[in-house]
This record gives structure tokens, C-alpha cells and sequence, in this order.
């Protein structure tokens, strides 16, 4: 999801925010319309707001979202803009499926990348250390061979060719960088290992925009290039003065240079780290197309060779081992380097609330991040990689079902209890909400202990607390206003009240409590017609009689076919209501009067 900074800002004000999108219907849309709002704004173009709502509602929900299924990961579009190289020709409008790329219209995707776990070599002053000067060379002769690609590739779309011939767009990146840490003695995510990846990242930028400039020299630049307002990028700026001078002698054979994608695939095929994550495991099962397969990190395996019988050192860190804002900070750090983007996880623990989630974006947001995306372990019935076979006989434990679906609720809640005179008695409805006022949970109390009418209510809180706590694209208080439109109007045999005060059942009720406790309306859901004799489908002329009569206890009996006397002697009885005393399903009219059979209720 793209999010502006304005939206951001939005965010830490509490403000509101206007959903809107430009009309289709102008003559313009199919043609004009890129994925940029502000530049169709510009045109002077119509853009219809469909609602206004609290940007921290949308904040939530996307948060929330993230919390349960690891989606959506966010794009700060507007900070990716100001860093862009493209960006005084062509905005970024979007991002690759992964994130790492985030493109103008009709722009193209080239990656490729260079394997780190090569560059550990032995002999150095500490043991091991980087061939620097072989890493150097792999990054221009990488340089050199993507561009090429742009010319060997053949296109979909001639837009696509057209686009990418214009500004020759690659994307250079790494693998294996967890294995070259740890070759290095260094644990992934400390202050040591942002330092060194400060120096790695700045050195792979550096060789490859000197490359650019040397391609330039030689082949030309990019067609787009400008000179000023190319060294005017935010991510220009902050390069070495030595190769911005290059850039300005020589020119850029290349609008960008550097994508850190997540090479699953082909970091797994050459046995090394993908992208620049941790490992996940040092032994885990991998889901696959053919099947389930055990695997052994080459770099683990190595050591324990090597130190038979001894366990891993610390600086052998997995993804779990690490806390979710060492994640962040090492995509940050390696940010500072990259003139696209970056395809990270933050792995975060199954018991991962909702709260640091929010926390974990935030910081993302904070330290200069263009994106990012978070997995909670489990947060999925499926997962490419398990620490069990999942095949297996024990299962690992899981955050499945309900967990994985339901916002856990907060130590402290705060909430209001209404008392409600109903046709059964006096309902007392608590209705608590988070720390943020979100509309958490309901409570209705009625009736005896061991009562049908206390169990009812009980079952009733239940299902509105699920509902409320579920993961949903509706707002907690918008789907308040959803239980309020569903049992708002249920009529049962009596009433209590009159005029506006008049409540026709107990879900009539708790309707009425909530809706005036949260300050929602209808939201347009229709709610069972409001009748006196408890018939569903309302009370004119067209209204269908019901096919069943209530037995002794409520229990539904169909007719006989032919209308005949075809129940037995106690279905001959009276209908039985809820009595407000007891609670028990024994209230019957006799002798013109509502009288209880189980413990001597008269309303006479």
C-alpha cells in the first residue's frame, strides 16, 4: 500500500482523511490516469471523495491487517519520490510485487545480484576478511552486464521498450550477506554489523555509479539524463562528492543502479542467505512444488565440521533470534545506500501484538525506510519455511483459528455498564473499549445463574466481543453500527416501554444501548421489520404466516402436512416465553395474565 507523508502526518495528528479517486468517467481516465493523484489534482482534473474518515482508522486497519496475514507491506511513496533519480521526468507510481522496485508507468523491472558469501577470504590481520577488490570489480562487471540485458531483452509492450530504452533502469543487488557476517564473526543486527554494513553498502553504491558514469563515457547516457537535476535527487545528494563529480564529467549510463530484492529462489539454487535477510534456521523444512524437504545451512554445516561436537557461536543468529527492530535498523542502514528499494522481512514473534506492530512501521517510517513488511510467526496456515516438517506427527505450535484472526485483548480496558428494562427483565450491557476508544468488547447480564435467558445473553456478548475484535477492513465502532442495524426492530410476544423508549425484546435492547452509547446510525443494512407478534417478515398484508408453532419450551414443530392434529399433547400447550424472574423458559399467558411455571412470576 502506498502511504504519503501527508497521510503520515494525518496519522500523528488524529486527523481525518479523504478517500478519494478520480472519476472514471472523465473522458480522460483511461488515457491520463498514471496512479498519481496529485499530477491528475494538477490537470485540473475531477477526483471524487467516496468518505472522509480518521486517517488512524485506516492506519489501523492496515496495521491490523499486517498483524494477521504479513499483508499488506507499506510503500512511503512520497519519501521514494524525493530520494528518486527519475523524479524530474517520471514519478514513481508504484512498486513490484516484492516491494524493491518501485516504478514509474510502463517502467521495467531488471535485477540481478552479487553473491557476499564469495567475498570472505581467509589471511587478514582478524582471521577473515572482504576482498574488497574483488568486490569492486564483480559490481561494475554486474553493471555492465545488466545494461547490456537492457538491450538483449525482448519486450511485451512497446511502451515497456520504449520506457526502458529512454531510461535504461537496473536494479543491482545482494545475496548471502547473513553468510558473510557470520564468516566475519560478526552477529547480524549489532552495532558492530551496522557499522560494516555502512562501509559494504556505501562501497557496492560508490563502484556502481562509477561504472554508470564509465558506460556513459563510452555508450552515452540514458536518454532522460539531465545532468543538474539528476545530481539534485535526494539520493544524489548524499552520494560522495567524487562520484557526483564523475556523473557531471562523464554522465550515467543508467537512471538507477541498486535494487535489494529477495533472491529466494536463487540463493537457495547456489546454497547461501537470501537477499540480505538473517538465515531463518540453521535446519528447516522447506514447502516446495515437489514436495517437503529438510534442509542444513552450508555455513552451519561448515563450522560443525570444522568444531565437532561444539554448539554455534553467538554471532550465528537466525531470524527469530533477532529482535524486530534490529531488522529495522539493518534495513535502514542499508537503505542509506540504495536508490530504490529494499525487500525485507522484520520476522517477529507468534505472541507479536498489534500495538508493537504499529510501533515496528512507525520506527520503519522514522529511520528513513521506503517500505517495509512485517511477518508474525504462524500468522499463516501456509509458510514456505517451517522449523517442523509439517508433514510430521508434532505439530509446531501454531497461531492459528481464532488467534491469528482476533486481536488479543489489552491488560486495561475502559468501558461504560447501561441498564435497560426489556420485556425479560433488566439487562445490564457493559461496553468496553481499547486504549485507543476502539469498540472492543460487549457483556450482557440477565437473569439467574444456569438460566436459558442468562446463557442466551451470554452467547449474545460473545459473539458481538468476536465480531468487534476481529481483523476486518470495517472500523471497530463501523461494525457497531452493523450490530446495531441487525438486532435493532427484533420484536418478541411483548414490549417494554412506550414511544421512542419502547424496547421489543432484549436484542432490541442492546441495539438501542449501543447506538446511543457510540453515536452510530443506520448504515444502510436493513433490520427485521419491528412487529407485536414475533413473525418475521413484517406485518402487512403480504406477510407470510409462519410454518411453525413454539412447543411447550420454544422448540420449533413443523405442522403435519395435511394441517391435521399431528403433534403431540404437550405441542397442544401454550407458547412459552422467557420469564423475566427466573430466566426459564416456563412464562405463559393464563387466565389473562403472563404467568411463570417454574417459580410463580405474575405480571397480574
Amino acid at each position: 500500500v502506498g502511504v504519503t507523508d501527508a497521510f503520515m502526518e494525518a496519522v500523528r495528528a488524529d486527523g481525518e482523511w479523504q478517500l478519494a479517486f478520480p472519476d472514471i468517467d472523465d473522458p480522460d481516465y483511461e488515457e491520463a490516469w498514471n496512479g498519481d493523484l496529485d499530477a491528475w489534482k494538477a490537470r485540473g482534473k475531477r477526483t471524487i471523495v467516496h468518505r472522509t474518515v480518521r486517517a488512524r482508522q485506516v492506519w489501523e486497519a492496515l496495521i491490523e491487517s499486517a498483524w494477521a496475514s504479513a499483508e499488506p507491506g507499506l510503500w512511503f511513496r512520497d519519501r521514494a519520490n524525493a530520494m528518486s533519480n527519475s523524479g524530474y521526468y517520471a514519478p514513481l507510481v508504484c512498486t513490484n510485487p516484492c516491494g524493491e522496485q518501485p516504478l514509474p508507468e510502463w517502467s521495467v523491472c531488471n535485477l540481478g545480484a552479487i553473491n557476499l558469501g564469495r567475498f570472505a577470504r581467509d589471511g587478514g590481520p582478524d582471521g577473515v576478511e572482504v576482498a574488497w577488490d574483488e568486490l569492486a570489480t564483480a559490481v561494475r562487471y554486474a553493471v555492465r552486464f545488466l545494461d547490456d540485458v537492457v538491450d538483449a531483452t525482448p519486450y511485451f509492450f512497446a511502451e515497456n521498450e520504449e520506457r526502458q530504452r529512454r531510461e535504461r533502469r537496473i536494479g543491482l543487488g545482494t545475496m548471502g550477506l547473513a553468510e558473510l557476517l557470520i564468516r566475519l564473526g560478526l552477529r547480524y543486527g549489532s552495532e558492530e554489523s551496522l557499522s560494516f554494513l555502512d562501509r559494504l553498502y556505501r562501497t557496492i553504491a560508490v563502484e556502481a555509479y562509477h561504472a554508470t558514469a564509465e558506460l556513459a563515457a563510452e555508450k552515452g547516457s540514458f536518454p532522460a539524463f539531465e545532468a543538474d537535476r539528476y545530481l539534485d535527487s535526494g539520493f544524489m545528494r548524499g552520494m560522495p562528492e567524487e562520484v557526483r563529480a564523475a556523473i557531471r564529467t562523464c554522465g550515467a549510463r543508467n537512471v538507477t543502479l541498486l535494487t535489494q530484492a529477495p533472491t529466494g529462489t536463487t540463493g537457495t539454487m547456489v546454497d547461501t542467505s537470501t537477499g540480505i535477510e538473517p538465515y531463518f534456521s540453521w535446519s528447516f523444512f522447506r514447502k516446495g512444488r515437489l514436495g517437503i524437504h529438510e534442509e542444513r545451512a552450508a555455513v552451519a554445516a561448515d563450522w560443525e565440521r570444522d568444531h565437532p561436537g561444539q554448539p554455534l557461536p553467538d554471532h550465528f543468529v537466525t531470524a527469530m533470534d533477532l529482535t524486530p527492530e534490529q531488522h529495522v535498523r539493518v534495513m535502514a542502514t542499508i537503505q542509506r545506500w540504495v536508490d530504490s528499494s529494499i525487500s525485507k522481512t522484520c520476522n517477529v514473534p507468534a505472541d507479536y501484538t498489534v500495538a508493537q506492530t504499529r510501533e515496528l512501521y512507525e520506527l520503519m517510517y522514522e529511520l528513513g525506510c521506503k517500505g517495509g513488511t512485517i511477518y508474525r510467526d504462524r500468522s499463516r496456515d501456509e509458510q514456505v519455511l517451517n522449523l517442523e516438517n509439517p508433514a510430521g506427527g508434532q505439530a509446531a505450535p501454531a497461531a492459528t483459528g481464532e488467534a491469528a484472526q482476533v486481536r488479543p485483548l489489552p491488560q486495561k480496558r475502559f468501558g461504560a455498564t447501561v441498564s435497560s428494562r426489556t420485556p425479560v427483565g433488566t439487562a445490564h450491557i457493559t461496553m468496553n473499549d481499547d486504549e485507543d476508544g476502539n469498540p472492543l468488547e460487549v457483556f450482557v447480564e440477565i437473569g439467574r445463574g444456569g438460566s436459558e435467558l442468562k446463557a442466551m445473553a451470554e452467547a449474545m456478548g460473545r459473539l458481538m466481543s468476536v465480531l468487534l475484535r476481529m481483523v476486518s477492513a470495517l472500523s471497530p465502532k463501523e461494525r457497531v453500527a452493523q450490530i446495531v442495524d441487525q438486532l435493532r426492530g427484533i420484536g418478541g410476544s411483548r414490549s417494554a416501554g412506550y414511544g421512542t423508549r419502547r424496547v421489543r425484546s432484549l436484542p432490541d435492547a442492546v441495539a438501542q444501548v449501543l447506538a446511543e452509547h457510540y453515536g452510530v446510525g443506520r448504515t444502510g443494512a436493513t433490520a427485521p421489520a419491528p412487529t407485536d407478534t414475533g413473525v418475521e417478515g413484517g406485518d402487512g398484508p403480504e406477510a407470510e404466516p409462519q410454518a411453525t408453532v413454539l412447543g411447550r419450551y420454544g422448540a420449533a414443530d413443523s405442522e403435519s402436512p395435511d394441517g391435521g392434529e399431528a403433534r403431540s399433547e404437550t405441542d397442544r400447550q401454550p407458547a412459552a416465553d422467557l420469564c423475566p424472574e427466573c430466566g426459564e423458559a416456563t412464562l405463559v399467558h393464563a387466565e389473562g395474565c403472563q404467568t411463570c411455571s417454574n417459580c410463580g412470576y405474575s405480571e397480574c
